[in-house]
């Protein structure tokens, strides 16, 4: 269970990088700050399965900050 959802959180976020890095996504569209939130979301939960205290911090801020980030864009739009 823990390697299914660390393997889907971390391929969201490294194909949301691969896809702005490529130019075809911007780091301020909704779909790019889904995917890091959802894959930090998933990975997050994974490292907390394993009991990995450092990806469990790593992933639990990566998921806030990429929430902020939704919020922003949120409050930008209304």
């Amino acid at each position: 269970m823990a390697d299914l959802l660390g393997t889907g959180g971390v391929s969201l976020i490294l194909i949301a990088y691969f896809l702005n890095l490529f130019d075809k996504i911007e780091p301020e569209h909704l779909a790019y700050i889904l995917m890091n939130l959802v894959g930090a979301g998933l990975a997050c939960w994974s490292s907390v399965l394993i009991k990995s205290m450092p990806f469990t911090i790593l992933e639990a801020i990566w998921a806030l900050v990429s929430m902020i980030a939704l919020i922003k864009k949120i409050r930008m739009h209304n």
